[in-house]
């Protein structure tokens, strides 16, 4: 029998992690959760409240946690790449108080310098990372971006040098977000687009997928643009997730969107994923 996946999206946690965040889990039937623990587009190591950490971690809620958007292990900036190194540690650490099941990163840009030079920053300051991590503790997924400017991993084709960098360490698993994927050239629009792209992904990675950013596009199919849609109101359309999810690679896999909008746009965004998924009208 084939294991269903779990339909959930990105929440927010006012009022706590887990507060807030099973709070707005409710709100919009999610089944699954994925959560900032510090702040997104910043630096700073917040500290977690004890108390909410064990409620989250006792809720049983398959939970990921998102990096800040700034981690960029292939920066030529020594500040970028401490800095980088910095957040990964304390956000694998919070995975482990928090229980959560995976920690998101972006697989970042080579910015300036060549690209062999960003990989080689990539084995010497993310494998130690990933070598830390204890028994029981969150996977690091990698998350291909959309393909703009020098980035190193946009295609599925780019993880296997990428996770090659990483000397293929068991932690190192993969986030593949629907839009980035359309973004950098996968057709998941066209017949068969999206079986061709899961295809590619399990013979370079196989069983390595742990988590699919479920999100729509509002660009066209190659675009190197990572603007996110509603699904089924952008280019990528509706029925493509009914593909993704009937793939045997993503049996089992938690499906989670980081949509437009609140509440209730992302209840009407996991409500059309969940009868997808389920063959329902």
């Amino acid at each position: 029998m084939t294991l269903k996946s779990l339909i959930g999206g990105h929440v927010f946690v006012a009022g706590g992690l887990a507060t807030g965040g099973l709070k707005y889990m409710a709100e919009i039937g999610a089944e699954m959760i994925q959560v900032f623990v510090t702040n997104p587009r910043g630096w700073a190591l917040t500290v977690g409240k004890p108390d909410e950490d064990a409620k989250l971690a006792e809720s049983g809620v398959d939970t990921f946690i998102h990096v800040p958007h700034l981690v960029n292990f292939g920066s030529p900036s020594p500040e970028t790449l401490a800095n980088s190194v910095a957040v990964v540690r304390h956000t694998l650490r919070r995975g482990v108080e928090t229980g959560a099941k995976g920690v998101v990163v972006h697989t970042g840009s080579a910015v300036t310098q060549p690209r062999d030079d960003a990989l080689r920053q990539i084995h010497e300051h993310l494998l130690p990372l990933l070598e830390e991590i204890p028994d029981g503790g969150p996977d690091l997924l990698l998350e291909p971006m959309a393909g703009q400017g020098a980035v190193l991993c946009a295609t599925v084709q780019d993880l296997e040098p990428y996770l090659a960098a990483l000397d293929w360490h068991p932690r190192a698993t993969v986030c593949l977000d629907t839009c980035h994927a359309f973004s950098a050239g996968h057709d998941l629009a066209a017949e068969g687009g999206v079986q061709e792209t899961l295809d590619a992904l399990h013979k370079i990675a196989p069983g390595r997928l742990k988590l699919v950013h479920a999100n729509d596009s509002k660009d066209t199919c190659g675009s190197k643009r990572d603007r996110h849609e509603n699904i089924g109101a952008g280019h990528i359309g509706s029925r493509p997730f009914a593909d993704l999810m009937r793939h045997p690679a993503v049996a089992g896999v938690p499906i989670c969107i980081e949509t437009p909008g609140k509440g209730e746009k992302h209840r009407e965004d996991i409500t059309l994923l969940k009868k997808l998924r389920d063959g329902t009208p």
